[in-house]
């Protein structure tokens, strides 16, 4: 019988699982007068209630958090998905804005992912 010595098992015990990011993978945004719509299409392994995402923001350049989509269950099944922010108010002149995902379990990550703004 083969037997691990206590440092290398202990090595694999404490090695920390580095779980998978959101990830936008499609997003747009369309003027509704005053306000923006947003569509965002996220993907993450979700596994259930204890890891699963759970919001998106749109943000601008400067960090300003405009508008926050909170999911309020795991997407385990359905993946990816597409879930909308309707009449978010930007100021005048906004011509680009980021998305931000969030997930249970690793918090927030600034995704890259950039919308430019066209009236």
């Amino acid at each position: 019988m083969k037997h691990t010595s206590p440092l290398v098992a202990a090595l694999f015990v404490a090695a920390p699982a580095f779980a998978e990011q959101p990830k936008v993978i499609d997003a747009n945004a369309h003027s509704t007068g005053m306000g923006w719509d947003f569509s965002v299409t996220i993907e993450h392994p979700d596994t259930g209630w204890d890891h699963y995402a759970d919001g998106w923001e749109i943000v601008g350049s400067d960090g300003t958090v405009f508008g926050t989509r909170v999911l309020h269950h795991p997407h385990v099944n359905e993946q990816p998905f597409t879930r909308s922010l309707n009449n978010v108010m930007l100021p005048d002149g906004t011509r680009e804005v980021f998305i931000r995902v969030k997930c249970s379990e690793d918090g927030w990550k600034d995704s890259g992912y950039k919308i430019t703004l066209s009236r």
